[in-house]
């Protein structure tokens, strides 16, 4: 006895279903990787309503002579000496993250608008540096650099 197939359209139906869901696969995981994963920093971003200060100006409203002035003026130096920039992933709009360690702690990365330390934000990022400063549109605080590289050795 011979049996008659029942035609190519089951075997064509199965095939177009088979490409349909293999190309639907390998969209949604070109999709997924093309894309990157949004930041998850521990730190919510703290917007600050208040202007910054101007330390040195009001010393020297408040009557403080050039000694006291100098002594206000410092204390940016004290600012930056708390963090150290390790590293910084940046793009032309100044966008990206910074690798920042805060108080000698361990570094850590910091996205651009992410709470660094208590009243300072990641502003900007560029090649070689960060800039904090009190609010994320605010004028800058702090700004951070790279240590510079090394020279590469000559070959023998």
């Amino acid at each position: 006895m011979h049996s008659r197939p029942s035609g190519p359209w089951p075997l064509r139906l199965s095939t177009l279903a088979l490409a349909a869901l293999a190309a639907g696969s390998a969209t949604f995981w070109a999709l997924k990787w093309s894309v990157p994963a949004p930041w998850q920093s521990s730190a919510a971003p703290v917007a600050s309503s208040t202007a910054p200060t101007d330390t040195p100006a009001i010393a020297r409203l408040l009557g403080a002579g050039a000694a006291e002035a100098g002594l206000a003026a410092s204390a940016p130096e004290s600012l930056s000496s708390r963090f150290k920039l390790t590293g910084v992933v940046a793009d032309r709009a100044h966008r990206g993250y910074a690798v920042i360690a805060v108080d000698g702690q361990s570094a850590q990365p910091f996205g651009v608008g992410s709470l660094v330390a208590q009243g300072l934000v990641l502003q900007s990022v560029s090649a070689r540096s960060a800039v904090l400063g009190a609010s994320r549109k605010g004028p800058a605080a702090v700004t951070l650099e790279l240590p510079p590289l090394d020279k590469p050795l000559d070959k023998p």
